[in-house]
């Protein structure tokens, strides 16, 4: 059973950083897609960033050239650096994994999801 647990997420200020973390237990993150969504309140969630188990790595318009995505295989982690961010940011986001290893922006085809972390970017 694989089990994902999202830390790192905090209070900043328009224009700082973050980086979320994604432990994963059960299984080996190098034969998965890992991805990471987000919902901020009233929102649908939406897909943010993805990498497929042979480490191509996909990002939503909205994050490209500010968000980074990376993946240990020895620590089995999943990290999301987060650069320049702004109040739209602001949501809760999810570590998720699909066992398929492609990566497919519908959230339907992740079997896998973490509790998420609360990131809250102020003006």
């Amino acid at each position: 059973q694989v089990q994902l647990a999202e830390s790192g997420g905090g209070l900043v200020q328009a224009g700082g950083s973050l980086r979320l973390s994604c432990a994963v237990s059960g299984g080996s993150i190098s034969i998965y897609a890992m991805g990471w969504f987000r919902q901020a309140p009233g929102k649908e969630r939406e897909f943010v960033a993805a990498i497929n188990r042979f480490g191509g790595t996909s990002y939503s318009d909205s994050v490209k050239d500010r968000f980074t995505l990376t993946r240990d295989i020895a620590k089995n982690t999943l990290s999301l650096q987060m650069n320049s961010l702004n109040p739209e940011d602001t949501a809760v986001y999810y570590c998720a994994a699909n066992s398929g290893g492609w990566i497919i922006r519908s959230e339907r085809v992740w079997g896998y999801w973490g509790q998420g972390t609360q990131v809250t970017v102020s003006s």
